[in-house]
C-alpha cells in the first residue's frame, strides 16, 4: 500500500505495508530485558472454581493473567507523568498518526574522558551519549522529519533484547545532549536505552526533567498546560534498518498511566522527483 505524503516542502512517497518494528517483543517463558532489577514479567493461566484458562489443562480457551512493570520489562512509552504529581496519562499525550523520524546511530564516550556533563559527578563505569555524537549523526539531517529522534547505540548486538541492565550499566544522555534534542524541536525521542538518565542518579532524572521541561527536583505539573512530548524506551533497532527518514507509527497500549508498553513502527519513505 503505496502513500504519497507532503512532508515539509517536498513529498514522499511511502509502503506502508512494510513496516518494521523496533520493539523488544516481551517473552514471558524466555528472555527479557531488564531494568533495576525488578522482577521479570509473567503470564498465568487463571482460574476460577472449575474454569482453567488453559487449553493444555483441559480448559476450553487461553486465558492469561500477566504482570508487568512497564518501565522496566521491555519497550515502553511514556509522557511527563512519570514525573508529576499530577496523574498525566500517556494515552492522553500521544495521539495516533504517522510521525516524521529521524534514525541516527552514536557511540557512547566514556564520560570520564568527555567534556559534557551530567548532573551528578561522574563514575567510571558511565557511558553517556553526547551533544557532539548527536551533532555530527545528524549533520545533513532534515529538520522537517525531526519530530520524532530514535537513537540507536553501538556496538548494536541482540543481546539488547534480553540484557539484564542491573549487571550492566546502560549509557545515557548528557547534559548538552539533552539541550542539543530540546533544540532540535524533538517532541518523541526514543532510545535503546532502559532509560535517557543514569540508573543510580538519586532519583533526579535530570534528562526526563529537561526533555519535558519541568524544574530540576520538581514535580509540579499544569495539568492543563502540560507538555506532550513522550519518550520510548528499551527499543531495539535491527542493523538492518539503516540510519535516515522514516515515519514513525507509534502505537502504544491504551493504558491510562504515566507509562504503557509500545510498539514503534517505522516506515521508509522516498522523496519524489
Amino acid at each position: 500500500m503505496n502513500a504519497r505524503i507532503r512532508i515539509g516542502e517536498r513529498e514522499y512517497t511511502a509502503d506502508l505495508a512494510n513496516g518494521r518494528s523496533i520493539a523488544i517483543p516481551l517473552h514471558f517463558d524466555g528472555p527479557q530485558p531488564n531494568a533495576y532489577g525488578v522482577p521479570r514479567a509473567t503470564s498465568r493461566h487463571y482460574e476460577d472454581g472449575g474454569f482453567i484458562g488453559d487449553t493444555r489443562l483441559g480448559g476450553g480457551c487461553n486465558f492469561e493473567t500477566v504482570t508487568l512493570t512497564p518501565h522496566c520489562n521491555g519497550t515502553h512509552t511514556e509522557c511527563v507523568g512519570h514525573i508529576a504529581h499530577e496523574r498525566i496519562a500517556v494515552d492522553s499525550v500521544l495521539q495516533p498518526g504517522l510521525l516524521p523520524a529521524m534514525i541516527v546511530s552514536v557511540t557512547p564516550e566514556e564520560a570520564m574522558h568527555s567534556p559534557e556533563s551530567y548532573a551528578l559527578v561522574k563514575e567510571e563505569e558511565d557511558r553517556i551519549i553526547t551533544s557532539a555524537a548527536l551533532q555530527q549523526a545528524l549533520a545533513d539531517a532534515d529538520p522537517a522529519f525531526l519530530e520524532a529522534l530514535i537513537i540507536r547505540t553501538l556496538p548494536n548486538d541482540r543481546a539488547k533484547r534480553s540484557r539484564q541492565y542491573a549487571n550492566e550499566p546502560a549509557p545515557f544522555l548528557s547534559i548538552e545532549a539533552m539541550h542539543a534534542v530540546n533544540a532540535l524541536g524533538v517532541e518523541h525521542l526514543l532510545a535503546d536505552i532502559p532509560s535517557l538518565d543514569r540508573a543510580g542518579d538519586e532519583g533526579r532524572l535530570s534528562a526526563h526533567h529537561l526533555f519535558w521541561e519541568v524544574e530540576q527536583g520538581s514535580h509540579d505539573v499544569d495539568p492543563a498546560r502540560h507538555s506532550m512530548r513522550t519518550v520510548t524506551e528499551l527499543i531495539y533497532v535491527p542493523n538492518g534498518i539503516p540510519d535516515g527518514r522514516y515515519l514513525l507509527d507509534l502505537q502504544i497500549a491504551p493504558f491510562v498511566a504515566d507509562a504503557a508498553p509500545s510498539r514503534p513502527v517505522v516506515f521508509g519513505v522516498s522523496a519524489t522527483i
